[in-house]
């Protein structure tokens, strides 16, 4: 690190890998940290935890540079200050790194690519780049992981376990062995069940070795789990600082996030009615041939496997979002063409089918338009007029899913993609809910939002199959299939192995899905 990166004498013996005080941030009128202390030891995981919007995200931006804190705060990695804002170059000197929730990888370059960009040695004399000298590099840094991969693969094909692991090996390449601090911004989002079980015996090991670890994560299980000691952020603020996770639990966590007692969702009577909404027949796509699915009124249907067993492809080509190879759907008779050869997005959404996807902000909204806009859009053709759109009805609309969903900030004009992601989640689906469709199409619905906002996205969801929408849900989560699922059918191998209905539970959705076939290569495949 360079000397005017730093301010005041090193310790000799420094207590706190990071040692973070009096970080305030406001935008305008709006204080997202106020005051906030958090202390990081050597060889420790540590999580933060807290709801959307709650200004985690605002801390691992100031901890990277892209914003400015404050008059007043300071950071210092090792007992070393560092200059305010962090500058970049300061950051990767003192150690410090963030794998974010996509990981920031780049699908269309390799393995050794991703891993080594921005780190590339070009020659003295000829500025070029040594290929295979950067490939060694990127082994050496994946022996270190014991995690050998192809470094000439391309990232895009890789399962989602193993791009997790190139960007562990990103963040760590500058790290002397037992030193910084890796900042993990909901990284195990997209990991099932074993390949999350794996990313943390990595973790481990390397905090074992002395690095520090701060896990920000909406998983209050595995939080609980596998962090050391937490911290709780609620509007801002630590309310609590340091916490033993052993002397704590989920509800306790979300007692102190949401600062009241929160009651758990349960299962609640069926809404199913004997009426068929939604009828597919021969559908086929990805590994998925000749499913035949019949969607009640008020029935929600939970899809659910291994990742690459055809859960995902089957909900996605139900809702016209995917091209099938054939199969028809029929919605309150209606037939579509699952073939998109033959069928268009357009009809699909004129027949009352609506999709949320799993990725929100690359497929499902726009993220720098309003919250008004977005919620209003589906309708804009059939409500508008032919040279304008008109106001009254998207301000009704928008008023009307703003408090419904509890959407925040309450600001129809704010752009999408300054919005917390649950309350971004309720924008995606609050769009869709607000034209009643006949069909809704659910993948991963809860993903990376707070304990609040997913007890707001289950009610609205309940409340829609109260309403009369069919309702299909694809999900690894075995907590939403069985608290929001009338039937679960579990696919492998492209085919529905096995269905489940009646009082659902965790661990009888779990063992349905991993049953007796837990075979490595498997469950390395895409897991």
């Amino acid at each position: 690190m360079s000397a005017d990166s730093r301010t005041g004498p090193p310790d000799t013996a420094p207590r706190h890998r990071l040692e973070v005080a009096e970080l305030s941030k406001a935008f305008g009128s709006t204080r997202a940290l106020r005051g906030v202390h958090l202390r990081i030891a050597p060889g420790e995981l540590h999580g933060l935890v807290g709801q959307n919007g709650c200004g985690k995200s605002t801390l691992v931006k100031i901890l990277t540079g892209v914003y400015a804190p404050d008059p007043g705060a300071s950071i210092a990695v090792d007992g070393q200050r560092l200059a305010l804002p962090v500058r970049p170059m300061h950051q990767r000197a003192a150690g410090v790194s963030v794998v974010h929730q996509n990981s920031g990888l780049v699908d269309d370059l390799t393995v050794w690519e991703n891993v080594r960009l921005g780190h590339y040695r070009a020659g003295r004399l000829s500025r070029r780049i040594n290929r295979r000298d950067e490939q060694r590099a990127t082994e050496r840094v994946l022996a270190r992981l014991d995690r050998p991969l192809e470094v000439g693969r391309k990232v895009g094909q890789l399962s989602a376990e193993d791009r997790a692991v190139v960007a562990i090996a990103r963040a760590v390449q500058d790290h002397r062995p037992g030193g910084g601090l890796i900042v993990f911004d909901e990284s195990t989002r997209a990991l099932g069940r074993s390949a999350r079980i794996r990313f943390f015996e990595l973790v481990r090991s390397l905090v074992d070795e002395g690095t520090s670890v701060l896990l920000i994560s909406h998983q209050l299980e595995e939080v609980v789990e596998a962090t050391d000691r937490v911290t709780v952020l609620r509007d801002g603020t630590v309310v609590e600082a340091g916490l033993r996770t052993s002397e704590v639990d989920e509800v306790s966590l979300t007692r102190m996030m949401l600062g009241r007692h929160l009651v758990t969702h349960g299962r609640v009577g069926s809404q199913v009615k004997d009426e068929v909404v939604a009828s597919a027949r021969g559908l086929a796509a990805g590994p998925v041939t000749g499913l035949d699915l019949d969607i009640r009124r008020g029935e929600i249907l939970g899809l659910t496997g291994l990742i690459g067993s055809g859960f995902v492809e089957a909900a996605e080509a139900l809702a016209g979002a995917r091209p099938a190879d054939a199969g028809t759907l029929s919605v309150h008779g209606r037939d579509l063409a699952l073939d998109r050869r033959r069928g268009c997005t357009e009809e699909f959404v004129d027949a009352g089918v609506a999709f949320v996807p799993e990725r929100r902000l690359e497929a499902g909204v726009a993220g720098e338009l309003s919250v008004a806009d977005n919620l209003t859009l589906p309708r804009v053709r059939d409500r508008g007029g032919r040279l304008r759109t008109g106001s009254a009805w998207q301000f009704e609309e928008t008023a009307a899913m703003i408090a419904k969903l509890d959407i925040r900030p309450p600001h129809p004009q704010a752009p999408v993609h300054t919005l917390s992601g649950g309350n971004q989640q309720k924008v995606l689906l609050g769009k869709w809910l607000a034209g009643t469709p006949n069909l809704l199409v659910l993948h991963e619905p809860t993903q990376a939002v707070d304990v609040g906002a997913r007890h707001d996205i289950v009610d609205a969801i309940r409340e829609a199959a109260r309403d009369g929408c069919g309702i299909v849900l694809a999900s690894i989560d075995p907590v939403d299939l069985a608290v929001l699922c009338d039937r679960v059918l579990v696919f492998r191998d492209g085919r529905v192995a096995k269905e489940l209905s009646g009082e659902l539970e965790q661990d009888a959705i779990v063992q349905a899905v991993f049953g007796d076939d837990t075979r490595p290569q498997e469950e390395g495949q895409n897991d």
